[in-house]
């Protein structure tokens, strides 16, 4: 099998591909480097993009960065390589989060996600339907995040109510912390090519939840960076699943940054066993877009009936 070439397009192409993931609050937190002689793409940490109010222990970078490397995958594979993924492959450079090393593909690599979903997959901060996910759905989309060693928990009506209420406690919080919201005003400014119309869970819909939203819980079984990682990886999994299959989604990631609220979250989950790492709201309704973002400003989760 013949090697494709990794021409200046190519890079461009897998570039592109890489910018177009959701990160927390759209800051867009890594740098990429090229090793042209072992085809290798690097994704670093951005020192000057971290939000450490927000994201303390680099928990949110660490699966924005995940997400990252989900879609090199993709790209990669739809090129002719085989992606070879290493995390956190150097301990003396603790900004390099990743590898993928593009090899040649000695077999029919299976794409591990749609190439065309990369480019149409967008929040929608618009209330979705009432219409419920088919739960052959539910239960490939709980396979998609298990395939990335990570797990999907659709919640029940109670444990829906309480991921809310934290989310609504940590919304007030955020609103009140100082830090939080210098957070804020940087993200606005940082932004990058998919950003206004991204994944950020300090805008949200002005517009009323439905009720009640269809929420999961992306969970994990240790809570260490190479975690988060995986963790990434397997939401970008779910998001491009949801997007081929014409479900939106928007992240709930308030209640996470705070220790008490995201134990809340973990109650929701089977257990506190379960580590939280982000919540995903999904349902039928318009697609997101630019003007979704425009259009929508900072206010609390919201019911028609309240």
């Amino acid at each position: 099998m013949t090697s494709p070439t990794l021409d200046a397009p190519a890079v461009e192409r897998l570039i592109s591909a890489a910018v177009a993931a959701p990160s927390l609050r759209d800051i867009q937190p890594w740098r990429f480097g090229l090793e042209p002689d072992t085809r290798t793409l690097e994704v670093r940490a951005a020192a000057d993009r971290v939000l450490p109010p927000a994201d303390r222990l680099g928990r949110a970078l660490h699966l924005s960065v995940g997400c990252v490397v989900f879609n090199l995958r993709v790209v990669a594979v739809h090129l002719g390589w085989e992606p070879v993924t290493r995390l956190l492959p150097r301990p003396d450079r603790p900004d390099l989060l990743a590898t993928v090393r593009l090899a040649d593909a000695t077999r029919t690599t299976p794409a591990p996600g749609s190439y065309d979903a990369v480019w149409h997959r967008h929040s929608s901060r618009f209330p979705f339907s009432e219409v419920a996910l088919p739960l052959d759905l539910r239960g490939e989309l709980t396979d998609a995040a298990r395939t990335e060693g990570a797990d999907l928990v659709f919640t029940g009506h109670r444990e829906t109510e309480r991921v809310v209420n934290a989310t609504r406690e940590a919304e007030r919080r955020n609103r009140k912390h100082p830090a939080h919201a210098g957070s804020r005003r940087l993200s606005r400014g940082a932004a990058g090519p998919q950003g206004a119309s991204d994944l950020r869970p300090d805008v949200l819909p002005i517009r009323p939840l439905e009720r009640p939203p269809q929420l999961a819980v992306l969970t994990t079984a240790r809570d260490l960076p190479t975690d988060w990682l995986r963790a990434g990886q397997a939401l970008e999994r779910v998001l491009l699943l949801a997007t081929e299959c014409g479900v939106q989604a928007s992240l709930l990631h308030q209640a996470v940054e705070w220790t008490d609220l995201r134990d809340r979250v973990s109650d929701s989950a089977d257990g506190r066993r379960a580590r939280p790492q982000t919540v995903i709201r999904l349902g039928y309704g318009p697609e997101g877009s630019l003007h979704d973002a425009a259009t929508t400003g900072s206010g609390p989760v919201t019911h028609p009936a309240e």
